[in-house]
Order: C-alpha cells, then structure tokens, then sequence
C-alpha cells in the first residue's frame, strides 16, 4: 500500500519500508539529502570536560549530551565560542572549544537552561 500526499509532491508513506524523506523520497533510514535531523540520545546531562590527549598539551573544553541535532549543535557552538572568546569545532557531535573554559561555558549553558555539570576532575 502507497499513500501519497495530498498536494501531489510525492510518496509519504509505504507499507514496503515505512516513513520516507520527502525530500530525496529513500526510506528514512537510508535518507542520503542530509535533511534528516535526529537528534543524538543520551541522559538529559550535557557533560563539559577538558582534554589533552593528542594536541602536544594544548588543552580543549569537550562539552557532550547535547540533545541538538547537527545545524543547532553547530550554532550553540559558535555562540560559545563568542562568549569564551576562542575558536573551535564541532566533531561528532562534540563541541570542541580551545584551552581551559570549563566555567564560562557551564554558565552559559545554565544560563540557556541546559541541565550541565563538569566531568573529568
């Protein structure tokens, strides 16, 4: 069985592999347009920690569990990284910013009304 929408833009739904993309029309699961936006699962704490591993010592702030999918993650990044005063990135859904900002950056996501906490001494 094959429903179509109303407005004639394409397939919504089959019986044969369930929800589909209306934008590339493949199976959700095997959407390749990039539209798709699921959010990551986790325990509701976002997690701030710092690192080292593998940067010759320069230190980074790892902020993890955000419950955001790719474009928000991408602009709480870029608002942190104002707010510190310093560049970084976002890989695999980690929040990467340069050297020690642990305190600024959990009171800002307190401040956005994340439930945040430091990790990692």
């Amino acid at each position: 069985m094959r429903k179509k929408s109303g407005n004639g833009s394409g397939l919504v739904y089959s019986t044969e592999h369930g929800r589909t993309c209306p934008h590339c029309a493949r199976p959700v699961a095997q959407c390749s347009c990039g539209q798709k936006k699921v959010a990551p699962k986790g325990d509701g704490i976002v997690r701030i920690s710092r690192e080292t591993k593998g940067r010759k010592g320069s230190g980074v702030t790892l902020i993890t569990g955000l419950p955001l999918a790719e474009p928000e993650l991408a602009a709480l990044a870029k608002q942190l990284k104002q707010r510190c005063g310093s560049g970084g990135t976002v890989k695999n859904g980690v929040i990467e910013i340069q050297g020690d900002q642990r305190e600024v950056v959990l009171a800002e996501l307190i401040r956005l009304g994340y439930q945040a906490k430091k990790a990692g001494g």
